[in-house]
């Protein structure tokens, strides 16, 4: 009666697994962020991107001349304009060239190049705006206000530096600075090769499919052994 039993828990289990792990990887995926896109032509790591899009770190937009997109995630929204360049990196967006508008309650940043763009007050609501035209940054505080930090050359360097590489752009402010400061480019886009297809949702319902695979394996399968000989 006992092995009966063990042997309806096991399955019970199993079909659990079955269900709630892929829903769970899904609502991982959906809680990044989300690129709503207004116009023809905006592509996501080099692929033409649909109207909505799920955005995972590392992943690249690019915007062409007369067409904008959004970007939507927990307690911020970025505003990317046409002719922009961003990546997505989580907790910053790294702009290679163009201009967005960012709308932040989580301390959003914007980097560009050796220029990062942090609000002051993380927790309040900021607005600001940063444009990147040939190697200049020009940063805009709409609604509270943000710093602008110029990284140096080298790490003596920047701590030597480091209060006065640092630029307060107040509520209603307009600031620029160059992104030139003797670093190499920041944008690192897997759009190709290893790094995409482990970021992609088929290495992670191939993994989740195999996760199942082996737990199945050990709690569905019955208590006779594989081989169908007894000592």
């Amino acid at each position: 009666m006992w092995r009966i039993m063990l042997s309806r828990w096991r399955h019970l289990v199993c079909l659990l697994m079955t269900v709630l792990l892929p829903v769970s990887l899904l609502a991982d995926d959906v809680a990044g962020a989300m690129l709503h896109s207004s116009g023809a032509g905006i592509l996501v790591n080099k692929s033409l991107a649909p109207a909505s899009t799920a955005l995972f770190v590392n992943d690249l937009i690019e915007t062409p001349r007369d067409a904008v997109a959004r970007i939507e995630a927990a307690g911020s929204t970025a505003e990317i304009n046409a002719e922009t360049m961003v990546q997505f990196a989580g907790e910053e967006l790294v702009l290679d060239h163009g201009s967005l508008s960012v709308n932040t309650s989580r301390g959003l940043r914007v980097r560009v190049g050796c220029v990062t763009v942090t609000p002051v007050n993380p927790a309040d609501w900021t607005h600001y705006d940063v444009t990147d035209r040939d190697g200049k940054v020009t940063v805009s505080a709409l609604k509270s206000d943000v710093n602008i930090d110029a990284r140096a050359n080298n790490a003596e360097q920047s701590k030597k530096n480091q209060q006065s590489a640092r630029d307060l752009v107040r509520e209603g402010e307009q600031k620029s600075r160059t992104e030139k400061c003797g670093a190499a480019a920041y944008i690192k886009a897997e759009t190709s090769g290893i790094g995409a297809i482990l970021n992609g949702n088929y290495a992670k319902w191939a993994a989740a499919a195999g996760v199942i695979t082996i737990a199945c394996f050990g709690l569905c399968r019955d208590d006779d052994p594989i081989s169908p000989t007894k000592p």
